[in-house]
């Protein structure tokens, strides 16, 4: 897994890309606390790149959007491929979690 970000104000962009398994968990919680100690309120997951994700990293993902939601923020999937759509699908997780063809709309959403 390869993590990068870019922080705007209350909201940060990060940008996974590889697979996104149980090994990798422990490195995304890290940065995304980081990000949050820093004043980021929404997490905005770019997965245009991502190539698969486990059990483990969708468990992830829903502590981390319980988690936020718990401090009034927000989590969103931008740009989820035909790959991950289907995993999610596959887990009924499509229906956890809201998603959005680009950065923008999951912007215009948080509003």
């Amino acid at each position: 897994m390869k993590l990068s970000h870019q922080d705007y104000d209350t909201v940060t962009v990060l940008t996974i890309s590889g697979d996104y398994t149980n090994d990798d968990v422990e490195t995304f919680r890290r940065n995304v606390g980081e990000r949050t100690r820093n004043g980021a309120k929404h997490v905005l997951l770019d997965c245009e790149s991502l190539e698969f994700i486990d059990s483990a990293g969708l468990e992830s993902w829903l502590r981390l959007q319980e988690k936020l939601g718990e401090e009034g923020g927000q989590f969103r999937l931008v740009h989820p491929d035909e790959t991950i759509r289907t995993i999610l699908e596959l887990t009924r997780l499509d229906l956890a979690f809201e998603s959005h063809e680009s950065v923008e709309a999951a912007v215009r959403s948080l509003r």
